[in-house]
């Protein structure tokens, strides 16, 4: 597989059983999947490599601006990625404030994980969906 058929997921999500659950759909061959469950981690992330994916929470640990956060840092060193957004919290601040930091999905918790896959497919991220082995296809949901 050449390395620019390579893609490279960033996955920000602090409730351990979403990040489990979006680290099996995107721990796929020709993925490159980081996965984080802090803010500073997702910095630290971002500061060290480009992404072609960033899933990302919008409140992280409790921060309402964590996610924005990610995304601010993201349209800096990863500007071309496509950044979906997965909140329980969808009002329209936190809406405009996302788009106008890059996000191109806003997406409401719950969200169906086929939804995550097709807008992943659209970017040319291979999913677990796309491969033999199956994903659970739960919808991705939380408090945050």
């Amino acid at each position: 597989m050449s390395n620019e058929s390579v893609k490279h997921v960033l996955v920000v999500e602090d409730e351990q059983s979403i990040r489990d659950i979006l680290v099996e759909l995107f721990e796929v061959e020709g993925n490159v999947l980081t996965a984080c469950e802090s803010l500073p981690e997702a910095l630290e992330a971002l500061r060290t490599k480009q992404f072609d994916l960033i899933v990302t929470d919008l409140r992280l640990g409790g921060k309402r601006d964590g996610g924005l956060q990610v995304m601010a840092m993201a349209g800096m060193v990863s500007y071309n990625a496509t950044v979906l957004v997965l909140t329980a919290y969808p009002d329209d601040a936190n809406r405009q404030a996302s788009n106008r930091l890059g996000a191109l999905h806003f997406l409401e918790k719950p969200v169906d994980l086929h939804t995550i896959a097709t807008l992943a497919s659209d970017a040319g991220v291979g999913t677990a969906f796309g491969e033999s082995r199956p994903a659970s296809a739960a919808p991705v949901s939380a408090g945050n």
